[in-house]
């Protein structure tokens, strides 16, 4: 009987045995075309600057950084999510490992490269000031006194409000607001002077709102990049190859072509 017994269990965990292995088997191929195999890439945005990011009417984020990021992430075989979040967030979430690369058309700067790493440029950009049409201000020259806004923690806001040399207007009052949109809401409603930002977003809010002009000298010339931990120099590394890729056959810029025309 005890033989009889052993005999039977042998049986049983040999028929276990082979119907796990087959359900392995099943569940990886299955895995393999759900995609769950590959790498996610976590994209960190703020999604209210368009044209490289924002809502369009399906609520989904687009524009240029999210195009380009996400052509990256198809070349590398990569499946790309987006988070949305404050622009002056986005560097300590790449920090932190929450995301792997901030795309906010966000500019090198120094500060910034003392805690992460930027690829290489992939396209270069301009701060402009926004005004009323028949503001006083007619150049940065003029800033001096007044009340200026800023997306926080964007270029605009660092330059602003610095020290004199590093671009501060004599006593200019500097109003931070979370995105460019709010800002400039607030120039409309005469709570502020002038709102100093990108010329792209700039362009579309102006459009957006009547009674707002661009001035015609830029303020500050700058390069946008993408942000990566300074411990993951992997991808630092096939992200800039797939930028050089991408810059060679000119599919880069029909990504920036579709958002931007050229003047």
């Amino acid at each position: 009987m005890k033989k009889f017994f052993a005999l039977l269990m042998a049986v049983m965990m040999l028929t276990v045995a082979l119907t796990g292995c087959g359900a392995g088997n099943t569940d990886t191929t299955d895995a393999s075309e759900n995609g769950a195999d590959t790498k996610v890439i976590t994209v960190a945005t703020n999604a209210y600057f368009p044209p490289y990011e924002f809502y369009d009417d399906n609520n989904e984020i687009v524009g240029i950084d999210m195009e380009i990021m996400q052509l990256i992430c198809n070349k590398l075989g990569y499946e790309m999510k987006i988070e949305d979040m404050e622009f002056d967030t986005i560097i300590a979430a790449v920090q932190s490992g929450k995301a792997q690369v901030g795309a906010a058309g966000m500019t090198v700067t120094e500060d910034r490269l003392l805690e992460v790493n930027f690829s290489d440029t992939y396209t270069t950009a301009k701060q402009v000031i926004i005004v009323p049409e028949d503001s006083a201000i007619k150049s940065a020259d003029d800033l001096t006194d007044k009340k200026i806004g800023v997306q926080l923690g964007t270029t605009g806001d660092i330059y602003i409000s610095g020290d004199v040399e590093d671009g501060l207007y004599g006593n200019a009052t500097v109003e931070q607001y979370q995105n460019g949109i709010t800002a400039v809401q607030a120039l409309s409603q005469g709570k502020i002077d002038a709102v100093i930002i990108d010329n792209e977003p700039a362009k579309v809010f102006v459009e957006q709102n009547e009674g707002l002009k661009i001035l015609e000298a830029e303020y500050i010339e700058e390069e946008y990049a993408f942000a990566i931990a300074k411990d993951n120099t992997e991808l630092l590394d096939e992200i800039n190859a797939t930028l050089a890729d991408i810059t060679a056959s000119g599919e880069l810029q029909a990504i920036v072509d579709k958002y931007i025309t050229a003047e």
